[in-house]
C-alpha cells in the first residue's frame, strides 16, 4: 500500500442521534478516527400521548460517553469529549434544529458553528439558559470551509424558511 491509501483506511461512521422517522429533534454525529463533529441539535414538542412532557430533547449518551478504553482505564468523559467532539454545525434555525442546544451544551461544551442570523436565535436561548459567556459559538459566512480534526465543513446556501 502507498501513503496515500494508508491514510484513508479509517471508517466514517454517521451516528443519527435523533430525528429519523420523526419530525424534530434533528442530531447527527459524524464520526471519523478521532474526530466527531455533530450537526445541527434540535428537539421534538410531545406527542398526544407524552403527558407531562414539554420537550423532547436528543440522548446525547453515544457523544459523553465515547470513552478512549484501549489503554485499559477510562478517561473522564469531558476531557476525552474536548478532544474528539469538535464542534457543532447549526443548518438553520428552527427549533427542530437548535432547540436542544441549551440543554446539550449543559452536559457537553464545544463550539457552535452557524451563519450570523441562527446564531442570533442561538444567542436567545444560551442566554435563557445563563450560557451565553459559556458556549464558544463562531458566525460563518456561506462559501466558508471550516477545518476541525478530520474534517472540512463547507457553508452552502440552501433555500427555507429560515438560516
Amino acid at each position: 500500500m502507498n501513503k496515500k491509501q494508508q491514510q484513508n483506511t479509517g471508517k466514517l461512521k454517521i451516528i443519527p442521534l435523533g430525528g429519523l422517522e420523526q419530525i424534530g429533534m434533528n442530531i447527527t454525529a459524524f464520526e471519523y478516527e478521532d474526530s466527531i463533529i455533530v450537526v445541527d441539535c434540535g428537539l421534538a414538542f410531545p406527542e398526544d400521548d407524552m403527558l407531562g412532557i414539554d420537550l423532547v430533547i436528543p440522548d446525547v449518551t453515544y457523544l459523553k460517553d465515547n470513552i478512549d478504553k484501549v489503554k485499559g482505564f477510562v478517561i473522564s468523559y469531558l476531557k476525552e469529549n474536548e478532544e474528539k467532539v469538535k464542534g457543532f454545525f447549526i443548518t438553520h434555525g428552527h427549533e427542530d434544529h437548535i432547540g436542544a442546544i441549551p440543554y446539550v451544551m449543559k452536559e457537553l461544551n464545544v463550539p457552535i458553528y452557524a451563519t450570523k442570523l441562527t446564531n442570533g436565535l442561538i444567542e436567545n436561548k444560551l442566554k435563557e439558559h445563563g450560557l451565553l459567556t459559556k458556549v464558544k459559538r463562531k458566525v460563518v459566512k456561506y462559501g466558508q470551509h471550516i477545518n476541525l480534526g478530520n474534517f472540512r465543513v463547507e457553508f452552502i446556501r440552501t433555500n427555507h424558511s429560515i438560516q
